[in-house]
């Protein structure tokens, strides 16, 4: 299967709405050509409002156009979105309860070699932070597609991050209500956004070692799912949660939560560091801290052993 980008399926999915529904506005801070909404500015030329560098007017201009009844979708890099709008993301879009969709591109280290300025590894935390605002983190281009799809047909706050690069899909299939990956009965690896695929792949190399991992698709990070997460520790001896996010206040710290009260299993969180992130490609950066296969599998043998 071929891989596409997620924020490339999200310009496609709202184009492919926009046909029929002329309330769906997309909004972009100078950032059409990195989001991949050329296409949508190019065909839908009223329905697109461009901002410039001002990412705090795009989520006040989508708040407002959501007032007026349109379904707004802000795209920004989520460096930028989570940090300069944060006010506005918490007050005109989650306070005041607007149909804004803010979607935060080249999210996690997809802008590794630009440093920690164009870093995004606080804004999971941040924004399940802000009551009323939910938090996306969609692993494939399959998972986008119908994500995205379900978001137009609500009209309440959400935040999507989402890559940069074209990523391996997950997903063989149409995706389906499960996000259970892999079942396994010795380690739980709970993984969100592009953690996913190479948490599935170490659960290969685990059972090449005839270790049984599962591997649970934790792409709604708020509200989390909190049945799974319990039912994934409770079939283990021990969980592993990977992100690309800081360690403190992202999945990891929410899934040690839910076990630590209803099912107390030992928790680990493979994420990056509490630090300024190394400079380099996503590859390298993913490479360098144990975010790959061969570290998450690495990771799990240990806690299994």
């Amino acid at each position: 299967m071929s891989k596409i980008a997620n924020k490339q399926m999200i310009c496609e999915v709202l184009m492919d709405a926009a046909k029929t529904d002329r309330d769906i506005v997309a909004l972009c801070s100078d950032s059409r050509g990195s989001g991949s909404f050329t296409p949508f500015a190019d065909t839908y030329p009223e329905q697109f409002v461009e901002t410039g560098i001002a990412e705090q007017n795009l989520v006040s201009i989508a708040a407002g156009l959501a007032k007026c009844g349109k379904k707004a979708y802000a795209v920004s890099p989520a460096c930028f979105l989570s940090t300069r709008s944060y006010e506005q993301a918490k007050v005109d879009v989650a306070y005041s309860n607007t149909n804004v969709k803010l979607i935060g591109i080249s999210g996690g280290v997809s802008y590794g070699a630009l440093g920690m300025s164009h870093h995004s590894a606080q804004d999971i935390a941040a924004m399940a932070a802000i009551p009323n605002m939910r938090v996306y983190i969609p692993s494939d281009h399959l998972q986008t597609r119908e994500l995205v799809k379900a978001l137009l047909k609500d009209e309440k706050p959400a935040y999507v991050r989402v890559g940069r690069n074209a990523v391996e899909p997950v997903y063989e299939e149409e995706l389906d209500k499960a996000t259970v990956v892999c079942e396994g009965t010795d380690i739980a690896i709970i993984a969100c956004g592009e953690m996913v695929k190479p948490s599935k792949d170490a659960a290969e190399l685990l059972n090449a070692q005839g270790i049984s991992a599962s591997v649970i698709d934790m792409y709604c990070v708020k509200p989390l799912d909190a049945e799974a997460v319990v039912k994934a520790a409770e079939n283990a001896k021990a969980v592993l949660t990977v992100e690309e996010h800081a360690p403190y206040g992202g999945l990891g710290s929410m899934v040690s939560q839910i076990v630590g009260s209803r099912c107390p299993k030992k928790v680990v969180n493979l994420s990056l560091p509490d630090a300024p992130v190394i400079t380099g490609t996503s590859k390298e950066v993913f490479d360098y801290y144990g975010l790959n296969a061969e570290g998450i599998a690495e990771k799990a043998a240990e806690l299994v052993k």
